[in-house]
């Protein structure tokens, strides 16, 4: 088995949560998500965002809105929907759900 696959796999598992879960603390632009993801170590590169980000949009979970930018081309910024919260809340229980299986499964308090 290939460690490293399988945890690329548990990351991308996990992506359109916590871009949802960032997007709902604030309006952000795409390179500051990708950035927050960077940071929590989910290691996601643009050619992978992207595409997440019109997925959710297309699902009515995201809007965006075009903002002038004194430092060249007008940038998009992404804000949650009341779907989306809605979705969001539900992944919440989702997420803690989950997280008591592994851990019960695991006999680890994770």
């Amino acid at each position: 088995m290939n460690l490293d696959n399988i945890q690329s796999q548990m990351r991308k598992g996990v992506l359109e949560y916590c871009i949802l879960a960032i997007i709902a603390r604030e309006e952000i632009y795409a390179s500051d998500i990708l950035a927050k993801l960077k940071e929590a170590s989910l290691l996601v590169v643009e050619g992978t965002l992207y595409p997440l980000l019109t997925r959710l949009k297309n699902a009515g979970l995201l809007n965006y809105r075009w903002v002038e930018s004194q430092q060249g081309p007008p940038r998009k910024y992404y804000s949650i929907t009341d779907a989306g919260k809605s979705f969001l809340a539900e992944l919440n229980t989702t997420w803690k759900d989950l997280n008591d299986a592994v851990g019960t499964a695991t006999g680890q308090t994770l």
